[in-house]
C-alpha cells in the first residue's frame, strides 16, 4: 500500500493520541471525518495500524525493576520457547536478534527475586545474560514516521 503525506499525518497523530476524537483528526488532517475514517479503515485493513494501547507507568502499578534478557536459545526450542513467553505477563518484548544470543527480552517485575525465578525459568531454554536497567532517558516512544518518510 501506498501511503501519502495525510496518512503519514493521520498515523502520527494517532501515536500521539490514539483517543483524539474524529473530529480533531478531520480538521488537523484538512479532511471531512468520513473521509479520515475510511483512511483510519485502510490502514488497519493493510495492517499498518495494528492496534491501538495505553501506556502504563510499570513504577505506578508496582513493577520497577526492567530488565533485558540475552538467551541463547537452541533453534529446536523455538516451538516451545515462543509460546512460553507469548503467554507470560512479564515479557514485555521479546526479539530474534543477531549474534551469540538469539533472543533479546525485555521484561518487567515486581522485585529482583521475581527476576531471578523467571530467569531461572528461562536457563531450561539455554543460556542467559541479564541487564537490569536503572533508568531509561527514553522510553518506548512513537516512531516519528511522517518525519522519517518525508525526509
Amino acid at each position: 500500500m501506498v501511503m501519502d503525506n495525510i496518512d503519514l499525518k493521520i498515523i502520527t497523530a494517532l501515536q500521539e493520541n490514539a483517543r483524539i476524537p474524529l473530529k480533531n483528526l478531520a480538521a488537523k488532517v484538512f479532511l471531512s471525518s468520513p473521509a479520515t475514517a475510511a483512511r483510519i479503515e485502510r490502514l488497519e485493513k493493510a495492517g499498518i495500524i495494528t492496534g491501538y494501547s495505553a501506556k502504563i507507568d510499570l513504577k505506578k502499578v508496582n513493577m520497577p525493576i526492567t530488565a533485558f534478557i540475552n538467551l541463547e536459545l537452541n533453534p529446536e526450542q523455538k516451538p516451545t520457547f515462543y509460546p512460553f513467553v507469548r503467554e507470560h505477563p512479564n515479557v514485555l518484548e521479546c526479539s530474534c536478534v543477531t549474534g551469540r544470543y538469539s533472543q533479546l527480552l525485555k521484561v518487567a517485575f515486581d522485585s529482583t527475586e521475581s527476576l531471578d525465578t523467571f530467569i531461572g525459568e528461562l536457563n531450561a531454554f539455554g543460556h542467559t545474560e541479564t541487564q537490569i536497567a536503572f533508568s531509561s532517558p527514553k522510553q518506548h516512544t512513537e516512531i516519528g514516521i511522517e518525519k522519517i518518510l518525508t525526509k
